[in-house]
């Protein structure tokens, strides 16, 4: 008779293929993507006289990294930087970027002032404040859509303009003895 028995093995190419068919569906399943902070990159300060308030212009990126084996659209970003439960300053971007497969990429999330009435109290010496900020990524992959959020708090001075990545440290010792580099 022409059929296998039910004990009896496909043939090799009918195998080939249920596993190809496997490995399609894990390449196109969709991963993760991760959204993690970037950190402040850059605090610009000015006194606005006429309304007698700190202006701050924050700098602030995130990390988009794709898992995943096909692009990622980043969609849009929406930004609330919070002081005291107060609502500072806010801004909503569309379009942002596509992220190519398998890689990150560093995204500039907030680039608006934020009035801060704390920082023109004369009596206040110190300027350096904490600050909340929330900012909220909505993506689209493969007719699939997203939302992920990132939240964190920094300390901004707001005395004065200032940059996030310090000076480098000098090189590392052991008894005052440098160590150099290989």
């Amino acid at each position: 008779s022409g059929g296998r028995g039910a004990d009896e093995a496909p043939p090799p190419a009918a195998r080939r293929r249920r596993h190809s068919n496997g490995l399609v569906v894990f390449f196109l399943f969709p991963h993760s993507v991760l959204v993690d902070d970037g950190g402040i990159k850059v605090v610009q300060v000015w006194f606005d006289r006429k309304n007698s308030v700190v202006l701050l212009a924050i700098t602030a990126t995130l990390r988009i990294r794709n898992s995943n084996f096909y692009s990622v659209t980043v969609d849009s970003l929406t930004s609330q930087v919070q002081y005291m439960n107060t609502v500072v300053g806010s801004q909503q971007i569309t379009n942002i970027s596509s992220i190519q497969p398998l890689s990150d990429k560093l995204v500039f999330v907030f680039n608006c002032p934020c009035n801060v009435f704390f920082c023109t109290f004369p009596k206040v010496k110190v300027h350096n404040i904490v600050i909340f900020m929330r900012t909220s990524v909505k993506l689209s992959y493969i007719g699939r859509r997203t939302q992920s959020s990132v939240e964190t708090y920094r300390y901004i001075d707001c005395s004065t303009n200032s940059t996030a990545d310090p000076p480098p440290l000098p090189a590392p010792s052991v008894h005052g003895v440098a160590l150099s580099k290989p």
